[in-house]
């Protein structure tokens, strides 16, 4: 079995990212399987080389180890762009150059990410230059017919990726959307067993989908429990977290906190949070 931690070099990691690292790698351990570090790098006004040397020490800080060399996203653009052109082949993308003022305005349904795009463009004549692509879930889905998967925690569940509505897929200002990223790179990188935070659930329905519409491999799902802050935000880098980074050069002992966390003692004013997910 294969999991992996996939980190974007566009912040420093803070200890959300170690709980998710650890989750990852002791999992690996414990099945005696591998674990892979890549390299979430392909939004190129946001990723930092400096980064990804932090990350890899602060990785080994905790006692985590990797196995082989870290992978890049960012070295497989050619793989999202022919995934694009054989759904574009398929007749399931469109073209879509709506914003998001336009969408939320227009917009009656919430989902998962907010306001669900109401598929303005879905059949209207738009120029593909500059605009995003979007996929057609319910003409995916009639292909496809009912899908499950399975979250070692949550069970079985039935595919719904209609509560995303139409997802864009191959977005304007980056070669691809995290949703058809991760799901070639896991096929790639032959994982197995996906491990991430509950608040990614909801997006393992439309990950489902993309296997399906291009024939890859199926993992199983592990959705860990948040480290959120003392009102129940979940920790992040733009809210500045602490990070791991500065721990490590403070002093502090990083074996020792990988410990404290897997025993979940937490820092004053953090706890875990399972989430909400979306049970069959």
């Amino acid at each position: 079995m294969r999991t992996r931690f996939a980190p974007s070099p566009n912040g420093p990691l803070h200890l959300g990212h170690a709980y998710a690292a650890m989750v990852a790698h002791d999992t690996a351990r414990a099945r005696g399987g591998a674990f892979i570090l890549r390299i979430e790098d392909i939004d190129g006004k946001r990723s930092r080389a400096e980064f990804v040397d932090e990350f890899l020490l602060d990785l080994a800080w905790l006692g985590l180890e990797w196995d082989g060399d870290a992978v890049f996203q960012s070295h497989r653009l050619s793989s999202f762009a022919a995934a694009g052109e054989r759904l574009k082949a398929m007749g399931l993308l469109y073209p879509c150059t709506c914003t998001r003022a336009e969408i939320a305005a227009a917009a009656t349904i919430y989902g998962p990410d907010g306001p669900i795009y109401p598929g303005t463009c879905r059949h209207r004549p738009v120029a593909p230059d500059n605009a995003a692509w979007r996929l057609d879930v319910g003409r995916a889905m009639a292909l496809t017919g009912p899908l499950e998967w399975i979250d070692e925690v949550a069970g079985s569940q039935a595919a719904t990726p209609e509560i995303f509505g139409d997802v864009v897929l191959l977005r304007k200002d980056l070669p691809a959307s995290y949703h058809l990223a991760a799901t070639l790179d896991d096929a790639t990188d032959g994982v197995t067993l996906v491990t991430r935070g509950m608040d990614l659930f909801p997006a393992s329905h439309v990950h489902r989908l993309l296997q399906a519409l291009l024939g890859l491999p199926v993992p199983t799902w592990l959705h860990h429990p948040l480290l959120v802050e003392a009102d129940g935000r979940k920790l992040a880098k733009r809210r500045g977290a602490p990070s791991l980074a500065g721990r490590r050069r403070a002093g502090e002992n990083g074996l020792a906190i990988a410990d404290a966390l897997r025993a979940g003692a937490l820092p004053a004013g953090l706890s875990f949070s399972q989430g909400v997910h979306h049970a069959a």
